[in-house]
């Protein structure tokens, strides 16, 4: 998004850690993986008017609503659960991309 540089910037540099620490930490028999989570229904946008999070729900192209935190824990162990899953990140944001 515009005016979002430095938080691009923090998310890539999460995105770019992960592979190579993954390596790194293999030998002692540890797993990286990062979860880039899209718009979910958190406290924080509780906070917001309906109307805005309705909004925002309807941008994220299926299923076009915030995302539940149940559903986010439900990755998690997934992901714990399968040891192949290394060194890697996973999108949980329903084909979301914001807009400029």
């Amino acid at each position: 998004q515009v005016g979002q540089a430095a938080y691009s910037a923090s998310k890539g540099g999460i995105v770019g850690m992960t592979l190579p620490i993954a390596r790194d930490l293999a030998p002692l028999g540890i797993r990286v993986v990062t979860i880039a989570p899209g718009l979910f229904s958190t406290p924080l946008l509780a906070g917001l008017p309906e109307k805005v999070r309705k909004f925002l729900g309807q941008q994220v192209p299926f299923p076009s609503r915030l995302g539940d935190p149940v559903e986010y824990a439900h990755l998690v162990q997934a992901l714990a659960e399968n040891p192949m899953i290394n060194g890697e990140v996973v999108r949980l944001d329903g084909a979301l991309r914001m807009q400029p």
